[in-house]
């Protein structure tokens, strides 16, 4: 695992803590935040935002990743999701795979807003996507 500093970490989790609370989530009225690094080593933030045709609504792994693409930024090198239950969707699994390598950290805030809790587990995007298609796969370098 590409190794991130504490203060990285902290920094990343609560980027996306703060980033869930700008959810536009009137449909599942589930909030999820996310926060990445990138190369620069500048913070990009997202929210889900949701629209009634379903098939439009944009997670916020997503959001960060193009926000911090359409910066300039091509590389991730570790990203923070909170949410209930935080894992990434598939989608966002693989668009994270175009712009991360598989050692990146990969940091799953899950918050229960009633107990007021969270539990922090940490795995890499190799992880979450053993099998990804990449560029090499798709024969394209």
């Amino acid at each position: 695992m590409t190794n991130i500093d504490q203060e990285t970490k902290e920094k990343l989790i609560n980027g996306a803590i703060e980033a869930r609370k700008k959810s536009y989530s009137p449909y599942s009225r589930y909030p999820v935040g996310a926060a990445v690094i990138a190369g620069s080593g500048k913070m990009y933030t997202g929210c889900n935002i949701e629209n009634s045709s379903f098939g439009l609504t944009n997670c916020a792994e997503r959001t960060a990743i193009f926000k911090a693409v359409s910066e300039g930024e091509k590389r991730i090198l570790a990203i923070a999701i909170a949410a209930k239950a935080s894992a990434p969707c598939g989608a966002c699994r693989q668009v994270l795979s175009e712009f991360a390598a598989a050692e990146i950290p990969v940091i799953l805030v899950n918050l229960d807003d009633k107990k007021g809790t969270k539990e922090i587990q940490e795995l890499t995007l190799g992880q979450l996507l053993p099998f990804s298609f990449n560029q090499e796969d798709a024969g394209l370098c």
